[in-house]
């Protein structure tokens, strides 16, 4: 492939991961403010944090300026019309919001949004050990803000189940394959291949990890 047209596919494809990631992290802010019995406002507003939490913080360090969700306002309406289904469908079928149902697509939003901000550093020409880094804390801090709203220890500390590591072997899957030369979109569904993989095995298995003891 052309490297002109390839370089125009990974970041239209990485658009599209920053889309589904935002608003599968939406819909796991939306169902968390719901089994917290929040009002259709602090519903809304944690959706928001979950969605846009991640992205801001990858965008305030790395100085890009407008964000990302401001450049790409229609993000911001589609987060608003999906609360506003959501909340609706969620009264009409009595939709029971167990801790299983959030992690499904806090699950995919964390392997997008780890994609992206690997993708991201690395643009930016920052260190494979940097632009890792910066993938976790793209994947990980959009549900962090979600839970502490909620009045949570957020799910990333203390479930034991690996969530932060998974985004950090997805990231290093990115970093894998760039060394083989290839497009950058092949290395992003890599690192969410590999990030989601993880986290569902950890999920479905109940895989923990050791908790701290006295």
């Amino acid at each position: 492939m052309d490297p002109i047209n390839a370089g125009e596919l990974s970041h239209n494809i990485q658009l599209l991961i920053e889309v589904v990631a935002t608003l599968a992290f939406a819909l796991s802010g939306i169902l968390e403010g719901a089994r917290k019995r929040l009002d259709a406002v602090g519903v809304c507003v944690v959706a928001f944090l979950a969605a846009f939490g991640g992205g801001t913080l990858r965008d305030f360090l790395l100085d890009v300026r407008p964000f990302f969700w401001v450049k790409h306002i229609e993000l911001l309406w589609a987060v608003f019309v999906l609360c506003l289904v959501a909340m609706l469908f969620m009264r009409q079928r009595h939709f029971h919001f167990t801790e299983k149902a959030i992690a499904w697509p806090d699950t995919l939003g964390l392997g997008l949004f780890t994609a992206a901000g690997v993708f991201a550093a690395i643009q930016a020409g920052l260190p494979s050990l940097v632009a890792v880094f910066m993938g976790v804390i793209t994947g990980v801090f959009g549900g962090v803000l979600r839970d502490i709203v909620c009045n949570e220890i957020p799910q990333a500390f203390k479930d034991h189940r690996p969530y932060a590591i998974c985004a950090f072997f997805g990231g290093w899957a990115y970093i894998a394959l760039r060394e083989l030369d290839n497009p950058a979109y092949v290395n992003m569904l890599g690192c969410v291949l590999v990030t989601v993989g993880l986290r569902a095995f950890a999920v479905w298995r109940n895989v923990r990890l050791p908790e701290w003891r006295n």
